[in-house]
């Protein structure tokens, strides 16, 4: 009877049934090498293919980049060029996909999942779900109501029950929320229709459900100045506001009240990221493909020119050298991409060294940054006249504009200008897992939950109401609750 309940050692299981609980679940690469330490069961082949991994979770960290959307989508030769890069180690390659996979979302930390995104004057966050914000409440940007223009730090922002939200983006005067469930909520100026709804008499002081959106489950939103991109978990592109340029993708210049799904880009593939400049917008497909479409103004679009494009155009750049893009980000006068092998891209306008090159010249179609082959990046930040570049040990580059010291070297002036990618010496303590700069300021999230922002906080964009400014990361904290003396109240 006892024999029954003796106790199970994971060493006595057969090596079959470890690998199926190993690939079973969303086990990271940073768990994997955790169990590789721990355990001398996850150590040594145990006969499964001894010639090619090292030990089973090499080869379970194998199965799981084989099961990744972006490894699978991936050409042959490409993925034997991440294996190199990653010096043939499966667990590297891994924390490379999932890595990617997370910069537009949540990224997973010790302290739960959080994403960081930074407006103009105010910053967002998500932690397990909640919403926090802080700065100025132009226009109802913060979502606290219309008695709040100020938030000196974070505070949580009331959502209806049961809406645990999953992403986030803030642009000049709007944000986007979407939830677990694939609902949006949109709040701030709607003057432009920008926020997806047909009322524009006054602004949207708390977060509201775009209803023509219901039964349209959403994975990501991008806002841009005065428009914003829907992009739905069937891999299709939604917008709506203001269509000057020809933003939202239809081929016009007609504004959308209500958002409208661009058709020419379900005949091109799944697109799996977007990203929203102040009039234009890049939007990524699973088969590695770049497009752009909107304003052309700073060549942003990547083609050449700075003609406007009414619809989505591919980069034939990147499709020519059969480069895989992964990710991408939309800078107010420059743009970044991120290849399949860990290798930065940019173009625009190369004002203040924004684009890393050395120099201050405008680049029309993507260039290689060269100065950062050897290293693999895993997310690109851009904004105005400043770049960021994480990679894959935690480790942050900037270049570009100082911006009251939102670029984060401390031994450099306010104004001076960076003109190629210096590694950020003041955050070598931390492995930092997302990285989110606005006009300004910068937030960045460590690999343990823990917060830091850096350079203006006039308006307490960077959630303290005592500083002005910060030159070197100041910590941030979060209260799980909101305290009225953290919001100044507008009279009347």
């Amino acid at each position: 009877m006892g024999d029954r309940f003796r106790s199970v050692s994971i060493e006595d299981l057969p090596s079959h049934l470890i690998l199926e609980i190993l690939t079973a679940g969303r086990l990271r690469s940073v768990d994997l090498v955790c169990l590789e330490l721990t355990s001398r069961a996850f150590r040594g082949s145990h006969g499964l293919y001894p010639q090619k991994f090292r030990s089973l979770v090499d080869f379970a960290a194998f199965q799981l980049c084989v099961s990744n959307s972006i490894y699978a989508w991936m050409s042959w030769n490409a993925q034997r060029e991440l294996f190199d890069r990653c010096n043939g180690n499966w667990k590297r390659v891994l924390r490379f996909l999932q890595s990617v996979e997370q910069s537009s979302e949540l990224v997973e930390t010790t302290s739960g999942n959080m994403q960081i995104t930074t407006g103009r004057y105010h910053t967002l966050l998500i932690k397990n779900s909640s919403v926090y914000s802080c700065g100025s409440s132009l226009c109802g940007v913060l979502g606290h109501g219309p008695e709040t223009t100020q938030c000196v730090a974070f505070t949580r922002i009331d959502f209806p029950s049961l809406a645990h939200v999953r992403q986030v983006s803030a642009s000049q005067n709007h944000a986007a929320f979407v939830t677990g469930s694939g609902e949006v909520f949109t709040c701030g100026d709607n003057s432009s229709f920008c926020c997806g709804h047909r009322d524009t008499s006054r602004p949207i002081f708390r977060p509201r459900l775009v209803e023509a959106l219901k039964g349209v489950p959403c994975k990501q939103v991008a806002a841009g100045l005065n428009f914003t991109a829907f992009l739905t978990r069937q891999g299709q592109v939604y917008t709506c506001g203001s269509n000057t340029h020809g933003q939202l993708g239809h081929g016009d210049t007609f504004d959308r009240p209500t958002p409208k799904i661009i058709e020419v880009l379900e005949g091109v593939g799944t697109v799996v990221q977007i990203a929203a400049g102040p009039s234009y917008v890049l939007a990524i497909t699973d088969n590695g493909a770049a497009y752009t479409f909107g304003s052309g103004s700073n060549f942003c679009l990547g083609h050449g020119e700075q003609h406007d494009e009414l619809q989505p155009r591919a980069i034939q750049t990147f499709r020519r050298k059969g480069i895989h893009v992964v990710h991408v980000s939309a800078g107010d006068e420059h743009a970044v991409a991120l290849d399949s092998n860990g290798l930065v891209y940019t173009w625009g306008k190369g004002y203040c060294g924004a684009l890393g090159h050395g120099d201050e010249v405008d680049k029309t179609t993507p260039a290689l940054l060269n100065s950062l082959q050897s290293h693999l990046a895993v997310q690109v930040c851009a904004r105005k006249r400043k770049t960021f570049v994480l990679v894959d040990d935690g480790s942050v580059y900037g270049f570009g504009w100082m911006g009251f010291g939102s670029l984060g070297f401390p031994d450099r002036g306010v104004s001076d200008k960076v003109m190629r990618p210096q590694i950020l010496e003041c955050l070598r303590a931390h492995h930092v897992s997302q990285i989110s700069t606005g006009l300004y300021h910068t937030v960045v999230v460590t690999n343990r939950g823990l917060l830091f922002g850096f350079g203006d906080n006039e308006r307490a964009q960077l959630g303290h109401d005592t500083l002005r400014g910060c030159l070197e990361p100041t910590e941030i904290f979060i209260q799980e609750m909101a305290d009225d003396t953290q919001v100044v109240l507008e009279s009347g």
